[in-house]
């Protein structure tokens, strides 16, 4: 029986839903591989694969996963974020490698809002003395 793991991850405005079966190394995301999906983007790929090459798993398991918010970037380390957790949730042992590279850390940086009175976040008006 193939068991079916689940994991979320997140970045700036990005969610990644990620399903993790044992397999043969597929990568499906928004129902199209990883080179559709992300085009010529190669760093963008590599960043998605690294948990997978990091524990060896890239050609025992297959990948299911759906993105939503934000851009490529984003969603990216989103994606790299849930499959590094969703590797924990297979396989505990794998943590201890994953953890190092901070790929088990969601990163929290994000956009900060617009205050008013200010152009941007912290960005004041143009000061005329005349």
């Amino acid at each position: 029986m193939a068991t079916k793991i689940y994991a979320t991850g997140r970045r700036k405005a990005s969610i990644a839903k990620v399903w993790l079966t044992p397999g043969s190394g597929k990568i499906t995301i928004n129902g199209l591989s990883l080179d559709a999906w992300l085009g010529g983007l190669e760093a963008k790929k590599l960043r998605v694969k690294q948990p997978l090459v990091l524990t060896k798993q890239d050609a025992n398991v297959d990948i299911v996963a759906t993105t939503l918010g934000g851009g490529f970037g984003g969603q990216a380390d989103a994606l790299r974020h849930g499959i590094s957790r969703a590797l924990v949730a297979f396989n505990p042992e794998l943590k201890a490698i994953l953890k190092p590279e901070g790929m088990m850390t969601r990163d929290a940086r994000v956009v900060e809002r617009k205050k008013p009175g200010k152009r941007k976040a912290r960005r004041s008006r143009q000061f005329s003395k005349r």
